[in-house]
């Protein structure tokens, strides 16, 4: 059993990954941090893991991670890069679910208005285009929750040279602003709407505008999120305005075969949150229309999106099975 630990445990990204690490057959969280509850059980602050968890907070001093194999970073940005550097010195495997180290440090600075103290070279951790990066690598990037279902609806036809522009529409059930309640976030403010926000400047452009250059140079990338009254999923419709006409078939086969070796990315004809609730698939639909291609894709934020995923790449650092400890049908309805 590998010993791992996650630093900032006390929100969704934090309780999701003891969720799902509780039953993974290789792996033993040891330690999980919070300020807040540091000293108090786990399952206080996280009653549904009550009699799954009896592990008490711990501060995030690195003594506290002693005979980890590996870490999950799971703070937001600008807190991750206090603790990261100090892990990989003595050793220990990082995955970071912060912002801090998915972007080259000018393009993060520029888009997270702080200066990156502690910057060091990461592998960006969508398994599905950085597979073999990811095996080698001792600190991985957790990409975006957004990020992840775009990339992976445009990443095919950008491999094959074939988009112009792309337009992604993105809805994100509310967890995906944190645990932390805010006036966004408000039920009477969000109830029965659908809110558009950071309408052209959010920050996670700027990883799809990384990710799908590396695929394809030139492509002109726009993003706009919004906000629906649910607490999971991402539903993402991508507008993808082609440089010559291709049919529906050949599109088809195209993301056929890119995803060909990829468990977690599932071709059907149409896409539903409810497909994917509580799991780490990531559903991708195509339709073709007289001017552009629209790629539906639907993932659960707080899995593929978020700590699925993280646990998705810490397989493969280590060499097991990607799908170990996430292999599980999702929650329908």
């Amino acid at each position: 059993m590998v010993k791992v630990g996650i630093v900032g445990g006390s929100g969704y990204t934090g309780s999701e990954l003891l969720r799902l690490l509780y039953k993974h057959p290789k792996a033993e969280v040891v330690a999980v941090t919070s300020r807040k509850w540091e000293g108090k059980p786990v399952w206080e602050c996280h009653p549904f893991l009550k009699g799954f968890c009896d592990l008490t907070f711990v501060s995030p001093e690195i003594k506290n991670f002693d005979g980890c194999d590996i870490v999950f970073t799971a703070v937001p940005h600008g807190e991750a890069m206090k603790y990261v550097p100090q892990l990989l010195d003595v050793g220990i495997k990082v995955v970071d679910l912060s912002a801090d180290y998915r972007l080259q440090k000018d393009v993060y600075e520029k888009a997270y208005g702080l200066e990156h103290e502690a910057y060091r070279e990461a592998v960006y951790g969508l398994p599905e285009l950085h597979r073999d990066e990811v095996a080698k690598a001792d600190l991985v990037a957790n990409p975006g929750c957004y990020p992840t279902g775009c990339i992976l609806a445009a990443a095919p036809l950008a491999k094959a040279g074939l988009i112009e522009r792309v337009v992604f529409d993105s809805k994100s059930g509310i967890t995906g602003a944190g645990i932390k309640p805010t006036e966004f976030t408000h039920y009477p403010n969000l109830h029965e709407a659908i809110v558009p926000y950071k309408v052209t400047n959010h920050r996670h452009y700027y990883e799809m505008v990384q990710e799908i250059g590396e695929l394809q140079d030139g492509v002109k990338v726009s993003f706009t999120p919004q906000v629906f009254p649910g607490s999971r999923g991402i539903l993402t419709n991508a507008h993808i305005f082609l440089k010559e006409n291709v049919s529906l078939e050949e599109v088809r086969r195209i993301y056929e075969e890119f995803y060909k070796d990829c468990y977690f990315v599932r071709m059907q004809n149409m896409v539903r949150l409810s497909w994917v609730r509580g799991s780490n698939f990531c559903d991708i639909a195509v339709f073709a229309g007289e001017d552009r291609v629209v790629v539906s894709s639907a993932i659960d934020n707080l899995v593929k999106g978020a700590s699925g995923q993280a646990i998705q790449n810490m397989n493969i650092m280590l060499g097991f099975d990607e799908k170990e400890g996430l292999d599980f049908p999702p929650l329908f309805p």
